[in-house]
């Protein structure tokens, strides 16, 4: 029980010394940023560039979800005729 509490009046002088050490420096402020090249503001495009894309982006986008209709009806209708299938073996199956 000694060792222990000479440790530990140890240990509090050790913390006491090293907090009166050094002061902490004050922060400095920082400066604001000076920019290297003055901004430009960006120029819009012109209407008549803005009004081809739009059509034809739209026409993408129709032709993209007509695919994917046509895609998951054929798979819809894959399925069925599987389904169909397995029925139809499964009442062979039964009639043996």
């Amino acid at each position: 029980m000694n060792k222990l509490l000479a440790t530990l009046i140890a240990g509090f002088f050790a913390v006491g010394a090293f907090a009166q050490a050094t002061p902490a420096t004050p922060a400095t402020p920082a400066k604001p940023a000076t920019p290297a090249v003055a901004a430009t503001p960006a120029t819009p495009a012109p209407a008549a560039a803005k009004a081809e894309v739009k059509p034809e982006a739209k026409a993408a986008k129709e032709e993209k979800k007509e695919e994917k209709k046509a895609s998951h009806k054929a798979a819809k209708e894959a399925k069925k005729e599987t389904k169909a299938e397995a029925k139809a073996e499964k009442k062979a199956g039964d009639a043996k």
